[in-house]
């Protein structure tokens, strides 16, 4: 989105009757869903050969192949899912100081979200209490505790 030389030449190409007016997402996304269907089909050939053939012995071995196949590629996509949202937090967030980067290969975002934080006040005789909001981040290995910016 950033580079306009990059979105120019991607919309003449997506708007080519070559690629039949399809996104680029829909011909990044396009191999994955073969893959599924590949999977449905060795399935059926599974449940047609006869047991103990050669046939499905080549049909298994291919079919645990293709598992191995989609397991990888699920756990690609959620590698890039866990550094995007690393890299769109480390954006939002800014650091009165660097302490370590927040960005990483072995770091992955748990969960997030906001809080209240209750401020006692015991300067008055009565209890007064504020509310400001903070933001919880629990990673896979640290906990960050952030506010909005003033």
């Amino acid at each position: 989105n950033g580079n306009a030389g990059f979105q120019q030449v991607l919309e003449r190409l997506e708007s080519d009757p070559v690629c039949q007016r399809l996104s680029l997402k829909s011909f990044l996304i396009l191999p994955f869903q073969r893959i599924t269907r590949l999977k449905l089909l060795l399935q059926n050939i599974l449940k047609r050969t006869r047991p103990g053939s050669e046939e499905e012995v080549q049909a298994t071995q291919a079919y645990d192949a293709l598992e191995k196949l989609i397991k990888d590629c699920n756990e690609n996509v959620q590698r890039m899912k866990s550094t995007e949202e690393l890299i769109y937090l480390s954006q939002k967030i800014e650091f009165e100081c660097k302490i370590f980067p927040l960005i990483s290969q072995s770091r992955r975002l748990v969960k997030c979200g906001e809080l209240t934080a209750l401020d006692f006040s015991t300067l008055s005789p009565k209890w007064k209490v504020t509310t400001r909001p903070i933001y919880l981040h629990l990673f896979n290995d640290c906990l960050l505790l952030s506010r909005p910016k003033e």
